[in-house]
C-alpha cells in the first residue's frame, strides 16, 4: 500500500507574456495559501549517529504532485517513521510538515552492488515503502527518516512543477549532489582508497547520500529557496535533470536560477537554458563552476530514466561515445573532443580551487546593488570561495557585459581575479552571474543558520541578502533588459586593451572536493 499525503489543502507568444489565467490565479492563490501556513521548526535532524543507524533513498530525484516515488531504507533499529517537510519562509520557521508515515517495520539491507566497467556503488536495497505525494504542494522537500533508536537522516526531493510561465524557476542540481557523494566509498572524485584514479566514472542516483544525507542541499541551495519564498515571488520548481528529460517547464519563465553549486550538467539541459535565455527568460548563475563537468544520463534498475550520470573527465579517451557520439563525451565543456566552454552562457569562466578572498565591488551604482550602501572598492571578507570564475578575455564572452564586482585572489600561488558580472541579449533576457561559490551560504552569514560560514559576518550576509533580493524581484518582473538599464562593457577598461588571458588549465578533478 501506497502512503499519502494527508496534511495539506496545501508559451511565450511573441515575446510578450499571456494573460493570467483563472487557473493561474487559482495556483497564485494556493501558493499564498501555502506560504500564510505556521511552519514547524523541529525539521533539523538532531543526531546522525552511526553511518548506518538510518540511511535511505528515493527513487526518483522528483515527482509531480500527486505521483507516487518508492523509498528505500536501510537502518539498525527496529523501525522507522517519514516525516516529509517543505523548505519555505513559514514566519522563520524555514520548513512545514506536510506528511508524516506510520511505523515502519526497520531492517538492515544488504551490501550494495558494484559495476566493475565503471566502478559504480548501486545500493540495490528493496523498496521500504511507497509514498504518494497527494496534496502536496510543489517544492523542495527534506524527507527526514527518524530510527526509533533516536537516529536521523535526510532524503532530498524536489516536488516540481509541471509549467512555470511567468514565474522563477529554481532548477536543483541533484547531478552535483551525487558527483559528490562518496556512499559506498565512490564518487567521481575518489575511489574507496581516497584515490582520484580508482573513482566512479558511472555514479547511481540509486543509493543513500553520505553524511546528512542532503548536505550539498542544505549548504548551497536552500537558503535561496527560504529568501524567495519569504519575497512572495510565483515560484516554480525543477531539477537540471527534469530539464534534461523535459525542457518544456523553462517556456514562458521569467528567470531561471542556478543555485550554488551545480557544476555537472548534460548537453541537452545547456541546450534548453540557453534557448531559454534566448527567448527572454533572465538567468542567475549564483556559484562558480557552474555548467563546467560535462555529463550523460543513463538508465537505472528497470530502465528507470536518468538514474545513473556518466562523467569521464580525464579519462575521456576510454568514454565509449568518443568514436561515434564526440559531442557527448563527457570531457569538461571546454575540452577535447567538443570544446564548447561555459563563459558563453554564464559571461565567467570558472578559473580555480581553493581560494579565500574578500569580495570587491567595482560598480557601486549598478541597480543590483541599489539599497546596500556600497561604495567602489567596499569590501566583504570570504565571500569569495572556495571556487571561483572570472570574465576571461578571448574566450566565447557575450557582449556587452559589464564586470560589476572585481576581487584580486591568490590561487595555488597564482594571483588572478573573480569576477561578479552582468549581460544582456536581444531578447532582453539578463544573465547574471555572482562569481563566488559562497554567495548562497552567505545569505545565511551572521545567522544561526550559517552553518560553516568561513568567517563571513553579518554585514555580508546583509549585502548579499539585498543583492539577492534585488535580483529576484527584478528578474520576476521578466526580460530586465526591458526594464533595467542595458549593461556598458567594461571588459577593456578592467583587462585592458588588447589583453588576452589565457585559459586556464581545466581541473583534473584530482582533489576531493567534498568540502567546497
Amino acid at each position: 500500500m501506497a502512503a499519502t499525503g494527508c496534511d495539506s489543502s496545501a508559451e511565450r507568444n511573441g515575446g510578450h507574456r499571456a494573460r493570467p489565467s483563472r487557473r493561474g490565479d487559482a495556483a497564485r492563490r494556493a501558493e499564498e495559501a501555502e506560504r500564510a501556513r505556521p511552519g514547524n521548526a523541529d525539521w533539523r535532524i538532531r543526531s546522525t549517529g552511526p553511518p548506518d543507524a538510518i540511511e535511505g533513498y528515493a527513487d526518483r530525484v522528483s515527482v509531480l504532485p500527486g505521483e507516487e516515488f518508492g523509498l528505500y531504507v536501510s537502518t539498525t533499529a527496529p523501525a522507522f517513521r517519514v516525516s516529509a517537510y517543505r523548505i519555505g519562509w513559514y514566519g522563520g520557521a524555514q520548513a512545514r510538515l506536510v506528511w508524516r508515515s506510520g511505523r515502519v517495520a526497520g531492517r538492515k539491507q544488504g551490501v550494495p552492488l558494484f559495476l566493475d566497467a565503471t566502478r559504480t556503488v548501486r545500493a540495490d536495497w528493496d523498496r521500504s515503502l511507497r509514498v504518494r505525494t497527494r496534496n502536496w504542494p510543489e517544492g523542495a522537500y527534506l524527507l527526514r527518516l527518524d530510527a526509533s533508536n533516536r537516529h536521523q537522516r535526510y532524503v532530498p526531493l524536489i516536488v516540481r512543477s509541471r509549467r512555470a510561465r511567468g514565474r522563477t524557476v529554481l532548477m536543483h542540481a541533484p547531478a552535483t549532489w551525487q558527483a559528490y557523494n562518496t556512499w559506498g566509498g565512490f564518487s567521481l572524485y575518489q575511489g574507496q582508497d581516497g584515490a582520484y584514479g580508482t573513482r566512479s566514472l558511472a555514479v547511481s542516483f540509486d543509493r543513500p547520500y553520505a553524511g546528512s544525507g542532503a548536505e550539498k542541499f542544505l549548504v548551497y541551495e536552500r537558503a535561496l529557496v527560504v529568501l524567495a519564498e519569504r519575497l512572495g515571488l510565483p515560484l516554480a520548481y525543477t531539477t537540471g535533470v527534469d530539464v534534461h528529460l523535459d525542457p518544456a517547464v523553462l517556456r514562458g519563465a521569467s528567470a531561471v536560477i542556478s543555485l550554488g553549486h551545480d557544476e555537472y550538467w548534460t548537453p541537452q539541459q545547456r541546450q534548453y537554458v540557453t534557448r531559454a535565455r534566448d527567448d527572454g527568460t533572465n538567468l542567475a548563475f549564483l556559484g562558480a563552476n557552474t555548467c563546467f563537468r560535462r555529463i550523460r544520463l543513463a538508465p537505472g534498475p528497470g530502465g528507470a530514466p536518468a538514474r545513473t550520470a556518466i562523467c569521464y573527465k580525464t579519462a575521456y579517451r576510454d568514454d565509449p561515445y568518443l568514436v561515434s557520439h564526440r559531442d557527448l563525451v563527457t570531457a569538461d565543456f571546454r575540452q577535447a573532443p567538443a570544446p564548447d566552454p561555459e563563459s558563453s552562457l554564464t559571461g565567467v569562466l570558472y578559473e580555480g580551487y581553493p581560494t579565500d578572498a574578500p569580495y570587491v565591488v567595482l560598480d557601486s551604482g549598478h541597480w543590483l546593488f541599489a539599497g546596500t550602501g556600497v561604495d567602489d572598492g567596499d569590501s566583504f571578507d570570504h565571500l569569495v570561495g572556495v571556487e571561483y570564475d572570472r570574465v576571461t578575455p578571448g574566450e566565447p564572452t557575450p557582449a556587452p557585459l559589464r564586470i560589476i564586482a572585481h576581487s584580486p585572489v591568490v590561487c595555488r600561488g597564482r594571483h588572478s581575479h573573480s569576477d561578479s558580472a552582468y549581460y544582456t541579449v536581444a531578447s532582453g533576457a539578463g544573465v547574471f552571474a555572482s562569481g563566488t561559490m559562497r554567495w548562497v551560504e552567505a545569505l545565511m552569514a551572521g545567522t544561526r543558520e550559517n552553518g560553516r560560514n568561513h568567517g563571513m559576518d553579518a554585514r555580508t550576509g546583509s549585502f548579499v541578502t539585498r543583492t539577492t533580493e534585488n535580483l529576484l524581484r527584478a528578474f520576476a518582473a521578466g526580460p530586465c533588459g526591458r526594464t533595467r538599464p542595458k549593461p556598458k562593457d567594461n571588459v577593456r577598461a578592467v583587462y585592458g586593451a588588447g589583453t588576452r588571458v589565457s585559459r586556464p588549465e581545466a581541473d583534473t578533478g584530482t582533489t576531493e572536493r567534498t568540502s567546497a
